[in-house]
């Protein structure tokens, strides 16, 4: 029976056939050992050679699943209570308490259902980790490429595990819980390996002097816990190497830029550094990479200039170097990479002005130079890039008038970030043109004039922010934006100083913003009373009004809102109590059912201070609701009555602000009773009594 399954599941051209011709005929041969057995229930059979040097202790098994048979009497059975040990041969290479030395034999229970090929390698791995403790299999050995990447393997790696993988041309361990040190014997077998995958384990250490082999193309060590210099020898024999990803490690000293030189390996087309402690200058020798596609050392301590001989790389389609310390200009010779899809200079100290000429990187897609100090104003060539998805220059020093600008090219734009700079003149017309757009960021410049109504030809806006610019017609915009249908996060803090909040006269027939979760209406002075049409953002989450003229009191409709978690009112001239319909905001009364909603992102990260206040002087960038607070912040305001007990009920409540407002009574007990409250402000009212000891 075991035969028969082996030859309708299993193809005789798979990669395994030599694992496959020894299960057969072990099959075949074990039969006579249990008859019954193989009736009643289908088994996969295996007889393995012993794997020397790889176990360091015996594994525990359960016999109902896995049992072992051995044709030498004189070798211990595992329920013998009184093994023979007299014959038994060193430890280092004993995989299977009771087990005959030369031969042994797993059976396993098979996978239910439609068993493929996938399922018994599956199934046969899980068995021998649970054989011999650790999860590498004896059967490498006789594969080019055995199947090994995210199989939930444990355990060390002993390199004398390795030694009779001489044929082995790719190691794919990835994905797994390995943990060990690469030492150096770890390579000796491995002359013939192309492809080593160790990504996503827990392995640690120093890298070895040199890798294994000269047929070697691809290494990818990234996400483990490696330390130290990668050493200048590693690379002498990998003539072939293609691809090197140490990314997400904790190595140190100066990224390798002799990489390419002669004799080292000149075909590379990716370097991935990324994420690493690595510093110092980046030294010329990138030039020398002829084959260089991609070349990324994101999030290090890098400092310096950016070399020049790296526009010597004329094939490169992405360079990816933000969160570093780089500085100087961006030289005018990058039009040399004509390939250039992806250009990352993002969190560095940058300067000077855009090479005029950018335009002629027609491949461009993404260009990402927020948080930099570049200046002068954006060259019109920029334009040009007709394949230019997103465009971030935001947190810079750029200045000019955009109007003058065409951007109907651009077709294929989904992003435009251009935030905190001082651009001058009005939106361009050209802009909404760009059909794609989903986030349009142009907050802190110079901008003036009014929202126009061609903004709705796009269709796919969901990020708005216009804040802090000298728009004005603040009723006008909000009856234009209240048709952009997939609109989620509108920002307008700032602008449009001076003028009333659209009242619900001024909104007859409202119902749009369906899909609006973050209103932010900060600093603009705006006067009037909260009107009644906010209630009908059934999907509005985050309510940002501080730093106004408004008056009247707090709606009570506002605590009916099913999704609402973020409420910021302070420092306006409120009055009126705390209505209890505050205190069963649903969002913050119990952990809300888990939707697609909840994981919502912003199409670009938000700077909170600029979009909403959440605790003053706090500023961080984010890109997920998750990351906000839950608060009600009504601060300085003219609030009077007691502080009602109910509000223990807001038990995910973050911050509460009720200071410099008039609230009288004692502080209620229940107070206490907020487990989620990390931030708490009452000083400046008239409360009197004792402050209570849970607090």
């Amino acid at each position: 029976m075991a035969t028969h399954f082996f030859s309708r599941s299993l193809p005789k051209t798979l990669a395994m056939s030599s694992f496959l011709s020894r299960s057969l005929s072990t099959a075949t041969s074990a039969a006579s050992l249990s008859t019954a057995q193989s009736r009643s229930s289908l088994s996969l059979f295996h007889r393995l050679r012993p794997l020397a040097g790889f176990v360091a202790s015996p594994g525990k098994l359960s016999p109902a699943s896995i049992r072992c048979f051995s044709t030498n009497s004189t070798t211990s059975s595992l329920r013998d209570p009184n093994p023979n040990w007299s014959n038994r041969p060193p430890k280092e290479t004993i995989l299977l308490d009771g087990c005959d030395f030369e031969h042994w034999l797993v059976v396993m229970d098979p996978p239910e259902g439609d068993i493929t090929r996938d399922d018994i390698i599956d199934s046969y791995i899980k068995t021998l980790a649970a054989v011999v403790g650790s999860s590498l299999l004896y059967f490498a050995s006789t594969l080019s490429s055995p199947p090994l990447p995210s199989k939930g393997l444990k355990g060390g790696i002993s390199p004398f595990s390795l030694t009779n993988l001489t044929h082995l041309t790719h190691l794919n361990l990835s994905h797994n819980s390995l943990y060990a040190s690469l030492e150096t014997q770890f390579f000796f077998s491995l002359n013939q390996l192309e492809i080593l995958d160790l990504s996503y384990n827990r392995l640690f250490g120093e890298l070895p002097l040199s890798l294994p082999s000269s047929n070697i193309r691809t290494v990818d060590l990234s996400s483990n816990h490696f330390i130290g210099a990668i050493p200048s020898s590693f690379f002498q024999q990998a003539s072939n190497l293609t691809s090197f990803n140490v990314s997400n490690n904790s190595f140190t000293g100066y990224v390798p830029s002799s990489i390419c030189l002669q004799h080292s390996s000149p075909f590379l087309r990716l370097l991935d550094f990324s994420s690493n402690l690595f510093n110092g200058d980046l030294a010329p020798g990138l030039g020398k990479c002829s084959e260089l596609q991609v070349f990324r050392a994101n999030h290090n301590n890098l400092s310096g200039f950016l070399p020049e001989d790296i526009y010597n790389a004329t094939k490169l389609e992405e360079i990816a170097l933000a969160l570093n310390s780089l500085h100087g200009a961006i030289s005018d010779k990058i039009v040399n990479l004509t390939n250039l899809a992806i250009l990352d200079l993002s969190f560095n100290d940058f300067g000077g002005e855009l090479p005029l000429n950018l335009g002629k990187l027609s491949k461009l897609k993404f260009v990402t130079l927020d948080f930099n100090n570049l200046e002068g104003s954006l060259p019109p060539s920029l334009m040009n890039c007709t394949n230019l998805v997103e465009l971030r220059l935001g947190n810079n020093n750029l200045e000019g008038d955009i109007s003058v600008l065409d951007f109907s090219r651009l077709s294929q734009l989904t992003k435009l970030d251009l935030r905190i700079n001082n651009f001058t003149g009005t939106v361009p017309v050209s802009l909404y043109s760009c059909r794609f757009l989903k986030a349009i960021r142009l907050a802190e410049n110079h901008l003036e004039g009014q929202i126009q109504a061609e903004i709705l030809s796009l269709k796919f806006l969901s990020l708005l922010s216009f804040g802090y610019n000298r728009f004005t017609n603040l009723t006008g915009a909000m009856k234009i934006l209240m048709s952009c249908k997939s609109l989620h996060t509108l920002c307008l803090s700032g602008s449009f100083v001076g003028e009333g909040m659209p009242s619900d006269d001024d909104m007859v027939d409202f119902d749009g913003f369906q899909n609006l979760r973050v209103l932010g209406l900060v600093r603009s002075n705006l006067t009037g009373q909260i009107p009644f049409w906010l209630s009908k953002l059934k999907n509005l989450e985050i309510l940002a009004m501080g730093f106004n003229q408004i008056t009247g009191p707090i709606p009570s409709w506002l605590g009916t809102l099913p999704r609402l978690f973020y409420i910021s009112l302070s420092h306006n001239q409120i009055s009126g109590k705390f209505p209890q319909q505050l205190c069963r905001l649903p969002r913050l009364l119990h952990e809300p059912i888990a939707s697609q909603g909840e994981n919502y992102e912003f199409e670009l990260p938000v700077f909170s201070a600029n979009c909403f206040r959440i605790i003053a002087n706090q500023n961080f960038l984010s890109q997920k609701l998750d990351f906000i607070p839950a608060t009600i912040d009504l601060s300085t305001n003219n609030i009077v009555g007691d502080i009602p007990t109910d509000i223990s009920q807001l038990q995910l409540l973050h911050t509460l602000g009720l200071d410099s407002n008039n609230f009288s009574g004692v502080i209620p007990d229940q107070i206490s009773n907020l487990r989620n409250l990390e931030v708490l402000n009452l000083s400046m009212n008239h409360l009197s009594g004792i402050i209570p000891s849970s607090l």
